[in-house]
């Protein structure tokens, strides 16, 4: 019996959307080659990019990338 690709356990609905993995502080940091304080500082006054869940802030590293070009051209 043919399997209907539609209903394919293996397989993926195209309108699945895939996001960045998130990173800690420590993550981060490193990626920016700056002290994890200054960069928990400027999350908290909104200066970076970041999502705070509970007492702890996360940061997706595409959106540290395009903060840093956008740093870096202007």
């Amino acid at each position: 019996m043919k399997q209907d690709p539609a209903i394919d356990p293996g397989r993926r609905p195209a309108s699945t959307a895939t996001f960045d993995q998130l990173l800690n502080t420590e993550e981060a940091a490193a990626l920016l080659r700056i002290h994890p304080k200054t960069l928990q500082r400027m999350a908290r006054r909104r200066e970076i990019p970041a999502i705070q869940v509970g007492k702890l802030w996360r940061f997706s590293a595409s959106a540290l990338l395009s903060w840093q070009e956008e740093k870096l051209a202007g």
